[in-house]
């Protein structure tokens, strides 16, 4: 068995390719697009690479590939927190003790050569990414930007001497019949006692609403566990992507004045359409997402916040009321909140009094190194 960098361009997809051995007979997996991971992994079209830098490596025993990982040095964590952690993500691997340890002693090895003292993940690349390693809730497939990994997987990182850092929770809520009147009553009193408006986003204005968008986004959770700043470049790259996809009836801005204090973006859940073109958008997958897309059930809360100033008024409640009245109206028939801290217990209780559910599990961990 030999760990090895990925240098080359076909090395590259043949990392992007791997899972396709780990999950050719899970149903609940969805297959991501092959040229989307290939974009996001390349150094000249990412620009988490314009700030810090990563090392992805193959596994391989026997002329196969059997797993991967992705060292990351994450620049601007270190400029927020300095603590010396690193970072590993894109983790696959057969069921294999042995190459599971040696992928990760690889990572920390990177790692340590570049002066850091600890080793925390999957995070692939940042906390703003696809995050932390499902360990409860393998019954449904994953929503959009969600990760999804077999089992055993929580073993191969615990028993190589990984512990908990934080869990991530995933919560459910099935559409009402209806959203209460109290709800909607109170939606428009809190508007009128806080003089503020709640309004849909102007696609017109894209770019200057995704500014807006980073300006809340960025002061709302600076106080979270593990948060980073995004830079302007990584937000409108994200907000490029996922543009074809934004359903503007169901992104809202919350103004004081012409001051956004609040943002709600409610993305419909593409992976009930993707999953269908096997990650292929050639010949025929671009169709079938087409098609399927047209019969989306569920959606997921991206983001959903308000500034410190505007907490513990049940701003964030109002807000969820008007998600619920649109996605009532538009044919959902559930959503997901996700994810949300652990320790973000203002917001779980929340979620709690809205009757939202925990359904699934994402747990960070880390280690010493």
């Amino acid at each position: 068995m030999r760990i090895h960098p990925v240098k080359t361009k076909s090395q590259r997809k043949t990392f992007v390719k791997f899972p396709w051995e780990i999950y050719r007979h899970d149903p609940n997996w969805v297959p991501p697009l092959i040229i989307d991971r290939m974009d996001f992994l390349d150094k000249k079209k990412n620009p988490f690479f314009k700030h810090s830098e990563a090392e992805l490596f193959l596994a391989e025993k026997n002329g196969e590939i059997v797993g991967r990982i992705a060292a990351i040095l994450n620049k601007r964590h270190l400029e927020t927190y300095h603590d010396n952690v690193g970072f590993f993500g894109f983790f696959e691997c057969i069921d294999d003790q042995q190459i599971a340890g040696a992928l990760l002693d690889r990572a920390s090895e990177w790692l340590a050569d570049r002066g850091l003292t600890s080793i925390r993940g999957p995070m692939s690349f940042t906390i703003n990414d696809e995050a932390g390693l499902l360990v409860d809730g393998f019954d449904m497939p994953p929503m959009v930007m969600m990760t999804y990994n077999p089992p055993y997987y929580e073993k191969l990182i615990t028993d190589h001497g990984l512990r908990k850092a934080q869990d991530l929770y995933a919560y459910r809520m099935t559409a009402p019949e209806f959203v209460p009147e109290r709800l909607t009553r109170a939606l428009s009193l809190i508007e009128k006692k806080l003089n503020i408006r709640i309004r849909n986003i102007d696609m017109k204005d894209f770019d200057a609403e995704v500014d807006r968008i980073h300006e809340v986004y960025t002061q709302a959770w600076e106080e979270n566990w593990g948060a980073i700043p995004l830079t302007r470049d990584e937000v409108h790259k994200i907000a490029k992507d996922l543009k074809l996809i934004i359903d503007p009836d169901l992104v809202f801005m919350v103004e004081a004045g012409d001051r956004p204090v609040g943002v709600s973006v409610i993305l419909p859940n593409i992976n009930e359409a993707i999953r269908h073109a096997n990650g292929r958008l050639l010949p025929f997958g671009l169709i079938k997402i087409l098609w399927h897309k047209r019969y989306i059930q569920s959606a997921r809360a991206l983001i959903l916040g308000v500034l410190k100033e505007y907490r513990l008024r049940a701003l964030d409640a109002a807000m969820m009321a008007k998600v619920g009245e649109v996605g009532l109206k538009k044919g959902y028939k559930w959503g997901e909140m996700s994810w949300v801290l652990e320790s973000n217990t203002a917001m779980r209780r929340v979620l709690d009094r809205v009757g939202a559910e925990v359904y699934k599990t994402y747990r960070v961990y880390e280690k010493e190194i």
